[in-house]
């Protein structure tokens, strides 16, 4: 249950609810106060510039100097003059002004992607090249059961050669009851 307990407003007061027409009224009169300041303000620099080109007439580099101070300041921030190394001004870089085939900064993710690629990649060289521990004992492993299988084929060998022989001996002594 919200505060008060009542399920209405705050303290007991009844909503009011703006119509369309007022706010468009609004909308009306607040477009026409950001005009009126935009020509103050555009007649104000054109005063001001005409000033200081009085003053400085082959001024060059305080040409950026002007561009911030004519700069809108919200607040207090036109009042205080403000020093904090951390904080960063925003700049605008016009398309002329970007570099295209500067490197890109990599985000941390993408720089671990490609260290852990580059890292699999080299094990795998080295796996290949038999120098890792799992390579040695996979060929370890080979080795015993190549073992295994030439010993195999040698027992299959020789008994192989004992039926011929137990056949031939058979062949033999039958030929010999026959006569």
């Amino acid at each position: 249950m919200p505060k008060g307990g009542k399920k209405g407003g705050h303290k007991g007061r009844m909503r009011t609810y703006t119509s369309p027409e007022e706010i468009d009224a609004q909308m009306k009169a607040e477009k026409e106060r950001k005009k009126q300041e935009q020509e103050q303000e555009e007649s104000e620099g054109a005063a001001q510039n005409d000033m200081a080109e009085e003053k400085l007439p082959a001024s060059g580099s305080d040409d950026s100097d002007d561009e911030n101070s004519l700069r809108r300041r919200a607040g207090v921030e036109g009042l205080i003059e403000i020093e904090n190394p951390n904080r960063v001004a925003q700049k605008s870089k016009k398309v002329t002004q970007i570099e295209l085939e500067e490197p890109r900064q990599l985000s941390r993710r993408e720089r671990e992607e490609i260290e852990k690629q580059k890292a699999k990649e080299r094990y795998m060289k080295m796996h290949l090249a038999g120098k890792t521990d799992q390579a040695k004992a996979d060929l370890a492993r080979l080795a015993i059961i190549r073992k295994q299988r030439e010993e195999a084929a040698k027992k299959k060998e020789e008994e192989k050669k004992a039926k011929e022989a137990a056949a031939a001996a058979a062949r033999g002594i039958n030929s010999l009851s026959l006569k």
